[in-house]
């Protein structure tokens, strides 16, 4: 058995689209500062819906629900993101992933079964997932409406997000790369699942939602790993990488006991 910490990313690698190779590239960043060996693995989202998708999952200490939307499984990455809820495993979700989360949530907890994302194309009356409202001025020409970096993002006191920062950090300024976000109306379905609003943007967007309950669950709009470097490890990459870390010796530990 590999002494190495295992993480998972859910998603569709494709080594064109700049955010993927920089989630593998930002997992190692941290495990570097934090003197772990750490080896991740890329999930696609189709084999999450095949009926050993969770001993799949539950082979990993950390699951990551990785940009890349529309993915090649609705339904896979869904599943994915509902077993880190249920069985409590460490997870960070961003991008995509945080927007399939909110459709977890509205889905699987709320019983919105239609619930989508604009980005889909369907004929749902429940879009939780529309087009970014304010696009950013003076963007590449075909880039994202919402894409670079993005100054002002307001951090809640006492959250475990800003902690993550330092304690004295309240304003962060994070790199994005997407043409969606959540709709507003649909904020109460993080809420009420008990996932409270941790980040906002400067109009007071949703970018970002954690649990207070769960080991460690954090989903972000923006992309931490495409401003983290060799040097310089994201905080919230850390964070989620100490967790995983943490999470496999406990189950190690446990396994130990039994």
């Amino acid at each position: 058995m590999s002494d190495a910490t295992r993480i998972g990313i859910l998603g569709d690698f494709n080594p064109e689209f700049r955010s993927h190779p920089a989630t593998t590239a930002a997992i190692q960043h941290a495990a570097r500062k934090l003197g772990s060996k750490v080896e991740s693995e890329w999930i696609p989202t189709p084999s999450l819906v095949s009926p050993d998708a969770e001993k799949i999952l539950e082979s990993f200490d950390g699951l990551w629900a990785a940009p890349g939307s529309p993915y090649k499984s609705f339904d896979g990455m869904l599943k994915g993101i509902e077993f880190a809820r249920r069985r409590d495993w460490p997870f960070l979700a961003t991008c995509g992933g945080f927007q399939y989360v909110f459709l977890e949530f509205a889905r699987n907890v709320h019983g919105i079964l239609d619930a989508d994302s604009a980005e889909n194309n369907s004929a749902s009356k429940n879009i939780v997932i529309y087009p970014v409202a304010c696009a950013v001025p003076n963007r590449k020409g075909d880039a994202p409406k919402l894409s670079g970096a993005i100054p002002e993002i307001r951090l809640r006191p006492g959250s475990y997000l800003q902690s993550f920062y330092g304690k004295d950090k309240e304003i962060a300024t994070e790199e994005f790369f997407c043409n969606f976000e959540v709709n507003p109306e649909f904020e109460w379905c993080a809420m009420e699942a008990g996932f409270p609003v941790v980040a906002r943007g400067p109009q007071g967007e949703i970018r970002a939602i954690e649990s207070p309950a769960h080991r460690f669950f954090v989903a972000t709009l923006f992309q931490p790993q495409l401003s983290s470097t060799e040097k310089k490890p994201h905080p919230v990459v850390l964070a989620f990488v100490q967790s995983a870390a943490d999470w496999g010796r406990k189950k190690l530990d446990d396994a130990v006991l039994e």
